[in-house]
């Protein structure tokens, strides 16, 4: 499915970066209308755990009895299975001889969903309207035939059309696929084995993902970490978490988490559960294959109008972006103090959204959107990663070349953060600087990022990731610094610099391995005075 997905894709979006997502959902065989995940491809974590909201939304709408063979359902709201506007979910019933047997379901982040700014992630946003079209579940293909009316609705409040319908129509291949592959299934091994097949890939997940629960001691560990703000109240908001693990069960509990705000760093429970899932996988064991099952052991509590359990019409892209990842490290955090060779420091802790558009020197609209990578944190017995996507995201970069070719903009820097990574006995990755400039007037451009005030947190004895910064460059020479989360009008020649926060270390820095500190004095990610203060290397001239 996904690589039919990004094979067929129309945008750089789903061709490079690879924002998009692919699972498999068995249908019950007593009619009833539920559908439970049994297999997703290794793809964008904040889309696979919430892509089950967005299939049961889908299936309460259209019923077994009122789909039939060529359908496909397509939505995007956040408070009907949806993430955020971007995120759109094309779900595809798969008929055997006539019975639902699965579901076929995909998501695809789309570089403009319509919206008060191009590319629809907008970082001054305070309600859902102002961010994009609001797709409730509609069918977009009715008995294998695209439903006219909805694609003229849907391209006609968008401000590239035939990108989006060239997605819409490699989304919906992605899902054909998958309709081809069940059925070949069904007639290699027959339809019951098929059904009891599904049954027992969730049930052997669940049974793996207890046996793992059971290894960890009974506790309440709680935790707390911060984002900056929602870029309009600069105001820390709190995520604060409670774990409980009891025998084979955890219960994670986000009680005195932040209350909702202006701005739109408000998540749907189906981003915070998406989040919560990855994290207990990650220190458990990442390798029990993820559905239905693996989920069953986890409850999570979320209060209801909280930044973690968003409620209409509060503004939501920020929260798939942003709140995902904070969640993921103060669940981190949490499992960390009790458990740190089972967890990781924190990772850069943000998506680093970028989005330019205008009008190029054709006069056709542009949107470009991107994520830019950063350090992951240090973990027992390896450094952390430099320039990477971490936790929630897991998408690619945009190749500089791709992004020259396709926008009326340019790369003028592109590297690592030197001494960005926290000092530890295994140290964080690096942070980038991505410095991009506009090469036409009128260029609207948003930033949503985080991690500029609060530094990625280390563990055992760790120290934290440096924050990241950026700034605008006029034409003229004239530089500030921006907030993490602000929009800009640009001119041509105009420099945006976006310089992403490095990961927290793992481990006391004094017991840093001489090779390791004189690698990275060799490589040029760590300078000769750190090296000397933080892990009291004395520099050999060679080294420098």
């Amino acid at each position: 499915m996904n690589a039919t997905l990004v094979r067929t894709g129309y945008s750089p979006n789903i061709t490079d970066r690879r924002d998009c997502s692919c699972a498999l959902f068995d249908v019950a065989s007593d009619g009833e209308a539920s559908a439970e995940l049994v297999s997703q491809a290794e793809n964008i974590p904040v889309h696979l755990g919430a892509m089950p909201y967005s299939v049961t939304a889908a299936i309460e709408a259209f019923p077994p009895s009122s789909l039939s063979p060529g359908d496909a359902v397509l939505l995007n709201d956040p408070f009907h299975g949806g993430a955020h506007l971007p995120d759109m979910t094309l779900v595809t019933p798969v008929f055997v001889e006539g019975d639902l047997v699965a579901v076929a379901a995909n998501r695809a982040h789309h570089a403009d969903v319509g919206g008060a700014l191009a590319g629809s992630v907008a970082a001054d946003s305070t309600d859902i309207y102002q961010e994009g079209l609001r797709v409730p579940p509609v069918k977009l293909y009715d008995g294998g035939d695209p439903v006219e009316d909805v694609f003229d609705l849907l391209l006609t409040n968008v401000r590239t059309p035939e990108e989006r319908r060239g997605d819409f129509r490699a989304q919906r291949a992605a899902n054909r696929t998958a309709v081809d592959r069940v059925r070949e299934l069904a007639e290699r091994h027959g339809l019951d084995t098929l059904r009891a097949a599904t049954t027992e890939i969730k049930a052997y997940a669940e049974r793996r993902m207890r046996a793992e629960l059971d290894e960890l001691p009974d506790i309440t560990v709680r935790f707390e970490d911060h984002l900056d703000d929602d870029g309009l109240n600069h105001e820390d908001l709190r995520i604060a978490v409670a774990v409980t693990v009891d025998g084979d069960d955890v219960v994670v509990d986000f009680e005195g988490t932040s209350d909702g705000v202006a701005g739109p760093i408000n998540a749907p429970l189906a981003v915070t559960a998406s989040a919560t899932y990855y994290a207990v996988r990650c220190v458990t064991d990442p390798d029990v294959p993820p559905n239905a099952g693996t989920y069953r052991p986890v409850e999570i509590r979320a209060p209801a109008g909280s930044i973690v359990n968003a409620r209409p019409p509060s503004a939501v892209v920020g929260g798939n972006l942003e709140v995902s990842q904070r969640v993921v490290d103060a669940l981190l955090g949490a499992f960390g103090t009790e458990a740190p060779e089972r967890s990781v420091a924190a990772g850069q802790g943000t998506m680093n959204s970028v989005t330019f558009g205008g009008t190029d020197s054709e006069g056709d609209p542009f949107a470009f959107y991107e994520t830019v990578g950063g350090g992951s944190g240090g973990r027992a017995g390896a450094d952390g990663l430099d320039g990477v996507h971490v936790h929630m995201s897991n998408t690619r970069n945009t190749p500089a070349e791709l992004l020259e070719t396709a926008y009326p903009l340019r790369v003028r820097r592109y590297e690592y953060r030197a001494d960005s990574g926290g000092a530890g006995e295994f140290r964080g990755g690096l942070g980038i600087r991505r410095d991009i400039e506009a090469l036409t007037d009128g260029v609207a451009f948003s930033l949503l990022a985080d991690r500029r005030r609060h530094r990625p947190y280390g563990i055992a004895g760790g120290g934290p990731g440096s924050a990241g910064s950026d700034r605008l460059v006029r034409v003229d020479g004239d530089e500030t610094g921006i907030a993490g989360k602000s929009t800009h009008d640009l001119d041509a020649g105009d420099v945006v610099s976006v310089r992403t926060p490095g990961g927290g270390g793992f481990g006391d820095p004094a017991d840093r391995e001489t090779e390791a500190v004189r690698r990275d004095l060799r490589l040029g990610t760590l300078s000769a005075a750190v090296a000397r203060d933080t892990y009291g290397y004395d520099t050999d001239p060679d080294d420098q």
